[in-house]
């Protein structure tokens, strides 16, 4: 099954989120592979695009209106959901990234101390192309401008909200992957 196809499968019925989506995750692949090509990082570059462009196909059953969400789960669980939906089609390391790309990966501590409607196991970033889409990934939303990029000094902000943990983390991968 291709991209188009597993877009169709569960978006079908909801082309405005699909556009909202599709365009994040574009612009989420193209930084994804621009940090790799730029920083000389070896990688699957294959799969990153394809990875990047389905980081978020769980939205879909999330309820966020306001990004054309009109499912009952909670937005948090979106990458969860995510690895469900592609590990149903066989797409098991694609679904990995669904669950990892979180915040800057989410600890068995974070979840919880935070009280998280999500298993209780660590979702962070392990290989390369997890990490480097977990990465790009915190520099678009999915609301407003979605191919404006956002300065570093927003994401670190973002990330802060999230705690010291998630702070360091995200600067990890910055370390890693900054342009």
């Amino acid at each position: 099954m291709n991209i188009p196809e597993i877009f169709n499968l569960y978006y079908k019925d909801n082309p405005e989120l699909l556009a909202t989506v599709a365009t994040h995750s574009e612009c989420v692949a193209r930084k994804a592979l621009d940090c790799l090509r730029l920083k000389g990082i070896e990688a699957e570059e294959q799969f990153v695009k394809e990875a990047a462009l389905l980081h978020d196909i769980g939205v879909v059953r999330c309820d966020a209106p306001a990004i054309y969400c009109y499912g009952t789960l909670p937005y948090i669980c979106h990458g969860v959901e995510g690895r469900a939906m592609l590990d149903s089609l066989g797409l098991h390391r694609h679904a990995l990234v669904c669950e990892r790309h979180t915040g800057s990966g989410l600890t068995i501590e974070d979840i919880e101390r935070q009280n998280l409607p999500l298993p209780h196991r660590d979702m962070c970033p392990v290989s390369i192309e997890e990490k480097v889409i977990c990465y790009a990934d915190k520099f678009f939303s999915k609301s407003g401008v979605l191919t404006e990029e956002k300065p570093l000094k927003k994401v670190v902000k973002q990330m802060q909200r999230f705690g010291d943990d998630s702070l360091r983390r995200f600067l990890e991968l910055h370390s890693i992957f900054a342009l």
